[in-house]
């Protein structure tokens, strides 16, 4: 079933699928780009703070093994001032290495993703302390893949110090009867050698590992096309759910406009397909706006509120047509058409002043 599952995710995720999983805290994150960064921070403090803070430190130790009647261990103080001394030469030593792998380390976390806080991540979850769940992902594809990852690094690395450090072997041992600041000088090159080593198997395995980390995270995310349906049912909602919507809404609208026929000035209509209810008062405004406007069964609906409501009517089917396709509800007529309804409020008007003379 789960094979099934897997096949049937052949869709790209979605926006919106990338934008929740990556506010949930699951982003693309290679191990080995953090390993490369502290490595590199290695190299770096090998390179340019090691060999002088190592001479200070076995200056001090010379002194120490070299010269015990300068230090006196008669009282507590004594002893105290030992270890003040020795901790401070450590704590010299030890600091930018620290500052370092601090600054790597964070730069290598956001080089791959912006950090984002996510209270999930910090929750207390059983399935984190669960040995079932711990075994599962040792032997996930995930973990077989960190574990070959692993294995490699150290065969590949192992085998490359092989030759190239095999030289350096009897020197190693000749120096440990030599002068203390001599040991250190030599150890630490053959470190550096050895970081060097290190670090440039970190970078190639690294770059792999990004890349893949990234496509095999995309791959996690992608959906079924019943999925995407689902996905954009939730975020546009049920297409009839929102069709019943909209024609409540349009009845709604239509209601409303239907109660603003009877303060209509007049009514201009094709015969039964058209009608355009327009009002005009010279005190509202200087063009007459369009009250209500319909086609067919609500054109005949217009016409007869009209009729009942003593509005005129005029037939004009051009003019119905025109001003029904290009004015909307609530709005002034354009120009174009000031002339010919100027001339249908006139009618209204003559016949008005007609009837008041009678």
């Amino acid at each position: 079933m789960a094979d099934e599952d897997k096949d049937s995710k052949t869709e790209r995720p979605t926006e919106k699928k990338l934008r929740d999983t990556m506010e949930k805290g699951n982003v693309p994150h290679s191990r080995e780009a953090t390993i490369f960064a502290s490595m590199l921070a290695t190299v770096i403090y090998v390179t340019f703070f090691l060999p002088e803070r190592m001479g200070r430190m076995g200056e001090v130790l010379r002194d120490l093994f070299e010269k015990p009647d300068q230090w006196h261990l008669e009282t507590g103080p004594d002893a105290l001032s030992l270890f003040t001394r020795i901790g401070w030469e450590v704590g010299n030593l030890l600091l930018p290495a620290i500052v370092l792998f601090f600054i790597f380390g964070i730069g290598s976390s956001m080089f791959q993703n912006l950090p984002t806080p996510v209270l999930d991540r910090i929750q207390p979850k059983f399935s984190r302390i669960s040995p079932v769940s711990g075994w599962s992902r040792i032997f996930s594809t995930s973990g077989l893949v960190e574990f070959g990852k692993s294995l490699a690094k150290i065969v590949v690395v192992s085998i490359i110090m092989f030759f190239v450090l095999r030289s350096q072997f009897f020197h190693a041992i000749d120096s440990l009867a030599s002068d203390p600041q001599t040991i250190f000088v030599r150890l630490s090159t053959i470190v550096e050698r050895i970081l060097t080593i290190v670090l440039l198997a970190t970078a190639v395995v690294g770059i792999a590992d990004v890349a893949w980390s990234r496509h095999h995270w995309f791959d996690q995310l992608k959906m079924t096309k019943q999925e995407i349906k689902d996905e954009y049912k939730q975020s546009q909602g049920d297409p009839i759910v929102k069709s019943r919507q909209r024609s409540i809404a349009r009845d709604r609208a239509r209601r409303r406009m239907m109660k603003q026929v009877p303060r209509a000035t007049l009514i201009i209509a094709n015969p039964t397909h058209f009608a355009v209810a327009l009002r005009y008062v010279r005190e509202e405004g200087d063009a007459p706006v369009v009250v209500a406007k319909g086609q067919d069964l609500i054109a005949l609906k217009i016409r007869e509120i009209a009729e009942a409501n003593g509005i005129p009517v005029f037939e004009d089917a051009p003019l119905a047509r025109s001003m029904f396709a290009q004015v909307s509800v609530d709005s002034v007529i354009p120009s174009v058409f000031y002339k010919a309804v100027a001339e249908l409020i006139h009618r209204i008007y003559a016949q008005s002043n007609r009837t008041r003379v009678r």
